[in-house]
């Protein structure tokens, strides 16, 4: 993190009463998950909430650089991002979020499913490259309704439970489905950061310490042309240095191409489909199409949920 500057760190050190040292594990926090100092003090127990003060160090939004951000920034950096949405600006935290109703399964040890997902973790564990970068896949299936975007939640919940640091990405700008399965708010999201060219809005996942989910945002009226921007090609990169696992949510391929512009940057899918529901001629041309992405296929799943 030497992009700091050290009168801001000696300035952190005095203002929130840490040591030299907490300073340096929280940077490096930041670092590898983009929150901001505020959190990522909080999320190590170096502070607590009634510490934080008022206003952030002078320049800690308008500085540039990704580890001056400022917890909430509000109406300021709503105001910066309109006015630099060509520059990297900041990294931006939202609002820590929960696993909703729908997602209790992936806690409760009496669930069959609990175990079936447990299962498709370690085979996937098994069948992860030994690498320095993350392990990215993209989940797909040929239709929608069976199940895909709960699959990517819990599969990506079961990685963090691990204590993997894991990000939950809402590809989906069709029909975006996992702010709902979160409870969190969608006004930015992946087609902003890619439209926008500026960091992304990372969610804290409130339960695993190592979880972040990254909405899909509002819906863009080209999709498919922003998957297939080099920015976006930018965020994978970006991810594949700061995570372990990332997994990816994607439309159903029966109805648009996005999956496969996903799997082609990937390299690594997960297929899904539902049993008595999923067609035989939709998966099969899905398997088709995918060849052409020359995507590794992990293997299959069959949800009977």
């Amino acid at each position: 993190m030497g992009a700091t500057d050290p009168d801001i760190r000696a300035q952190r050190v005095s203002q929130y009463q840490l040591s030299a040292e907490a300073v340096e594990k929280i940077y490096d926090v930041m670092e590898r998950t983009g929150m901001s100092f505020a959190d990522a003090a909080l999320h190590l127990g170096f502070i607590r909430k009634q510490d934080l003060p008022g206003k952030e160090l002078p320049g800690d939004v308008l500085s540039g650089r990704r580890d001056m951000h400022r917890p909430q920034a509000g109406l300021i950096e709503m105001a910066i991002n309109r006015m630099s949405a060509g520059r990297d600006v900041v990294l931006r935290q939202g609002s820590e979020v929960t696993p909703g109703p729908q997602l209790l399964v992936a806690f409760d040890r009496a669930n069959p499913r609990y175990e079936k997902m447990r299962a498709l973790r370690t085979e996937l564990l098994l069948l992860n490259e030994t690498t320095n970068s993350a392990n990215i896949m993209a989940i797909v299936s040929p239709s929608p309704g069976e199940g895909r975007s709960q699959l990517c939640a819990e599969l990506a919940l079961s990685f963090a439970q691990l204590g993997r640091r894991t990000l939950l990405v809402d590809a989906d700008m069709r029909t975006p489905h996992q702010h709902v399965l979160f409870g969190s708010r969608n006004e930015f999201g992946l087609s902003q950061a890619i439209s926008q060219n500026t960091k992304p809005y990372l969610h804290q996942v409130r339960g695993p310490e190592h979880m972040f989910l990254l909405s899909a945002g509002l819906i863009p009226s080209n999709p498919l042309e922003l998957l297939s921007d080099g920015r976006c090609e930018k965020l994978l990169s970006d991810w594949r240095n700061a995570y372990e696992f990332v997994i990816i949510d994607t439309p159903p391929v029966s109805l648009y191409s996005d999956a496969l512009a996903m799997a082609t940057m990937v390299g690594r899918v997960l297929i899904l489909s539902r049993a008595k529901q999923t067609s035989y001629k939709n998966a099969r041309e899905m398997m088709r199409r995918l060849k052409t992405t020359r995507a590794q296929v992990l293997g299959g799943v069959i949800n009977h949920f």
